[in-house]
């Protein structure tokens, strides 16, 4: 397999991770999806990382799409429960770590894209996101109480799509408070850090 992806996406991350989890080899292809020539757009015509190759040409993408084939490819360490309420609830993790960063991407891109000027960029615009942002780390701090992992007792893809989402914020919104807000997160988050998929998965700090 073959993954297009870029270091900074916290969407390929969560895909990396569970790569790395799963213990399955691929190969991983870097690209900048904002450059005039992205590769990933001759597989993905929304021109968005991560795509994942496969063998004989056919190409999947979303990150959603992505984990959950994944994770069928082998029986070591399921990350997705695979019927049920269990089952709900871990994707229901995933859409709300997902809409975190969906928000905080949205907030980034109106404060820094290089084809608008200062003038046209929209405080009011940037305010809202960070807003769900947010109301989002609030919901995932609510939810998981003083509970080890997200769902259940052991590690899931919940789990390592929050590891993500809150990852992200840590490195392109510093200056939001969640960890002086939110110890329980926090707490999460450093053990993931621990993990060997998460260690090998960091973002460039430059």
């Amino acid at each position: 397999m073959r993954l297009i992806a870029s270091l900074t996406s916290p969407y390929a991350r969560k895909v990396r991770i569970v790569l790395a989890e799963k213990k399955l080899e691929y190969k991983l292809e870097l690209d900048d999806p904002w450059s005039a020539q992205p590769q990933v757009a001759s597989h993905n015509p929304l021109g968005k990382v991560p795509c994942l190759l496969l063998d004989g040409g056919d190409a999947l993408f979303d990150s959603r799409v992505i984990v959950e084939y994944v994770d069928t490819l082998s029986p070591l360490g399921r990350l997705i429960p695979e019927r049920g309420r269990e089952r709900a609830e871990v994707r229901t993790w995933e859409a709300l770590a997902d809409g975190v960063v969906d928000a905080a991407v949205a907030a980034r891109l109106e404060a820094v894209w290089p084809g608008r000027t200062d003038a046209e960029r929209c405080q009011a615009w940037i305010d809202r996101h960070i807003d769900k942002v947010q109301a989002g780390v609030a919901a995932m701090a609510r939810d998981l109480g003083e509970q080890a992992w997200c769902c259940g007792l052991h590690l899931s893809l919940a789990d390592i799509a929050v590891g993500c989402a809150l990852s992200y914020l840590d490195f392109r919104f510093p200056d939001l408070a969640w960890r002086t807000q939110y110890p329980n997160l926090v707490r999460l988050v450093d053990k993931l850090g621990q993990r060997p998929s998460f260690v090998q998965t960091q973002p460039p700090t430059a």
